[in-house]
């Protein structure tokens, strides 16, 4: 191995005990590790143990003499990847490298595409500083470690699916699949074999055997969206689910347990529904065991600013959610709309700011023409300077005098605020004069 594993491209350490091998773990980084069973020092198994502490990357190939073959099974609970008997052959230990680096590969593959989906996702961090966010975190904080049902509540647009996404990755379950589904995007004859799978032939069109989400979701979390459009024949398998923890795909007698987290959201008037007979009760009972309200952004004007930097860095790379990119004014116009879209709305207006900004600050002309109109209306008659002292003044007024966050909210520094409110002092004393 030391002289022909480096003509097939590997870098070879080769070390005489456990003791040296667990000595060069601590020094190098290995992709897989060959090793014996029966060593002096550390034997092969606490090799691999080692290893798992030291670089948990690495896998680990056990070489083991017929008569030891209970000692590999035991190194394969162990973790390690798979076993050889010697004498073996070097196309054998050729063919299980190559096994490794593929396996090696699809980690690194894995590992890129959750990059590239955690970039267009964003995180699932819930930005604001205003006291009702707080709240809010406290209270994803409080339910995220338990398996509760959770009811989130709120507008269109206001991030449930990033609240629920804050409770998946909070909780015990963070390391399996967060699943989510909006119930009014499906068909109503759709919906059922989406949420609890169907066999082949259950109806027309299904030409194989499929997995619904539930069985996707196992171990981890099921967010189901505008659960207010759920149709009421789903509405009971949910139930039952939630009761006993069972489903039964379409077209199967047989039902089976599947351990997930279910977390809801809708913006309708649950409450109205269940009075109305559009909605079970029963299911409205089991599924806001904890409710959790999100408020919509017209509720919490001040976190406007460091939203829409957020938003502005994660639309256009390279930018930091601290970057100076937009103006006075065009915050002060951001902060005077009444969002009825809430953050997602937002969203599409910073997007379509930065297209047209180029590599400048964004400015009020680069926002929606719906925003023009509003200023027009509301700064008739005033100077550009006086707009632009008006809306420092505003921020200093929203933030109880706490220059420093008047500025930050602003994107401007504290100089330069200080700078702008001598000059309208100075302004107003000539003024009296």
């Amino acid at each position: 191995m030391r002289l022909e594993l480096p003509r097939m491209g590997h870098e070879v350490t080769v070390c005489p005990d456990g003791t040296t091998a667990v000595a060069a773990l601590e020094r190098n980084r290995y992709d897989c590790l060959l090793v014996d069973l029966d060593m002096p020092g550390y034997n092969g198994i606490e090799v691999i143990a080692k290893a798992r502490e030291l670089s948990p990357e690495a896998e680990a190939v056990v070489l083991t003499g017929k008569s030891s073959m209970q000692s590999a099974i035991a190194a394969l609970r162990y973790g390690a990847f798979d076993y050889l008997t010697k004498p073996c052959r070097l196309v054998e230990i050729e063919a299980l490298l190559s096994r490794v680096a593929q396996k090696i590969d699809l980690a690194n593959k894995y590992r890129a595409i959750a990059r590239r989906l955690q970039r267009i996702e964003g995180t699932a961090e819930l930005i604001g500083r205003t006291p009702k966010m707080e709240a809010v975190r406290k209270l994803i904080a409080k339910v995220a470690p338990t398996d509760s049902t959770v009811l989130i509540l709120g507008e269109t647009g206001t991030g449930k699916e990033l609240a629920a996404r804050a409770v998946h990755n909070q909780s015990t379950r963070a390391e399996m699949p967060f699943v989510a589904i909006n119930c009014g995007a499906l068909p109503e004859n759709l919906i059922e074999s989406e949420l609890f799978g169907h066999r082949k032939g259950a109806f027309t069109g299904a030409e194989e055997h499929r997995k619904g989400l539930f069985e996707v979701a196992n171990g981890g979390t099921l967010f189901l969206d505008e659960i207010g459009e759920l149709p009421k024949a789903i509405q009971a398998k949910l139930l039952r689910f939630l009761e006993s923890g069972e489903i039964r795909r379409v077209g199967e007698n047989e039902s089976f347990t599947c351990d997930v987290r279910v977390v809801t959201a809708t913006h309708r008037n649950l409450d109205a529904m269940v009075a109305e007979g559009e909605f079970r009760e029963d299911l409205w009972f089991r599924i806001n065991t904890f409710e959790i309200h999100l408020p919509p952004l017209r509720d919490r004007v001040e976190d406007i600013p460091l939203l829409a930097r957020s938003l502005a860095a994660r639309f256009r790379g390279g930018l930091k959610p601290d970057d100076q990119i937009f103006s006075p004014e065009t915050l002060a116009a951001l902060g005077e709309h009444c969002w009825p879209g809430n953050v997602r709305e937002l969203a599409n207006v910073i997007e379509h700011a930065l297209i047209l900004c180029d590599a400048g600050p964004i400015l009020p002309s680069h926002l929606p023409s719906r925003f023009a109109a509003r200023r027009l209306r509301g700064n008739a008659g005033k100077t550009l300077n006086e707009i632009e002292l008006g809306a420092i003044q505003d921020a200093v007024d929203r933030h109880g005098n706490n220059k420093p966050r008047a500025a930050e909210e602003l994107g401007i520094s504290l100089k330069t605020l200080y700078n702008k409110l001598g000059q309208a002092q100075a302004a107003s004393l000539d003024k009296s004069a």
